[in-house]
């Protein structure tokens, strides 16, 4: 029997399939390709009720772990997500907080045991479009940083993926949104975006329109409500969210099919 379509997406936490690839998401379910997350931590170092941060009293990281795993299954019905894998690590927190020593946690876990696990993944559904994040996990955190690690490996290990991506967030992206904020009268403060954060424009090789299902990624944001981070961007004028949401863009690491430089779709050459 021929594999069905398939795209996989491999994710640090819940939530983080929202952004870079919710609308990748809704339009591959929307166009009948098979549509696979793979969440590799559950998201303990999250914010617990009234914005608790780990390690202040009263912050309760199994409780915290299961309203966002619940959230994510609601995020992935409103996506049109067909199958959710946990692999159940835990969550290293960001980077410099005491999370990062535990022995447990997530980017301590020594990379060829994660990627065996993710690999056995890759061998029972065949995805031909894998996507992760960059070699610096889209901005320096220790969970997506690591998530990128056993992805590429299990990728590697398997031969099967036809085609292989990074999501990307533009720096010039940003810095228009940025701009939008404060023309709408919005207090941005000094903002100023981190060196490592963003890719140059070059570095972009899909750029995939999803504006049909914006929509879908704000109730998905929504669905998150327990993380206050995924609310500030449903806070910006509708016209701003507009320009977040209608496109998600992509650095192609390889394809093993014929592709022009710029694709508008993950699938160009398997369809």
């Amino acid at each position: 029997m021929e594999t069905p379509l398939t795209l996989m997406a491999v994710h640090a936490h819940p939530d983080d399939e929202v952004l870079g690839t919710g609308g990748l998401f809704a339009r591959c379910a929307a166009e009948g390709v098979r549509t696979v997350l793979v969440t590799c931590t559950n998201g303990e170092q999250g914010d617990d009720h009234g914005g608790i941060k780990p390690g202040e009293p009263g912050h309760d990281a199994q409780g915290v772990a299961r309203r966002r795993l619940a959230e994510l299954r609601e995020s992935a019905g409103l996506l049109g997500i067909e199958t959710v894998e946990l692999l159940g690590y835990r969550d290293s927190g960001m980077d410099g907080w005491e999370g990062n020593d535990d022995p447990e946690a997530f980017a301590n876990v020594p990379v060829d045991d994660a990627a065996a696990r993710l690999a056995e993944l890759i061998e029972r559904y065949r995805p031909q479009v894998v996507v992760t994040y960059d070699e610096n996990g889209g901005y320096g955190h220790p969970d997506h940083i690591q998530a990128h690690r056993i992805a590429a490996a299990a990728v590697e290990r398997t031969g099967i993926a036809r085609k292989f991506y990074y999501t990307a967030v533009a720096r010039s992206g940003i810095e228009r949104l940025f701009e939008h904020a404060k023309e709408a009268g919005m207090d941005v403060g000094g903002f100023e975006l981190p060196d490592d954060f963003g890719v140059s424009d070059d570095k972009i090789h899909a750029v995939v329109d999803v504006a049909s299902y914006a929509d879908r990624k704000r109730k998905a944001l929504l669905a998150h409500a327990s993380q206050g981070e995924s609310i500030f961007l449903l806070q910006l004028p509708e016209e701003v969210q507009n320009v977040v949401f209608s496109t998600e863009n992509f650095t192609r690491v390889f394809s093993q099919v014929d592709v022009p430089d710029h694709e508008d779709d993950l699938f160009t050459g398997l369809r």
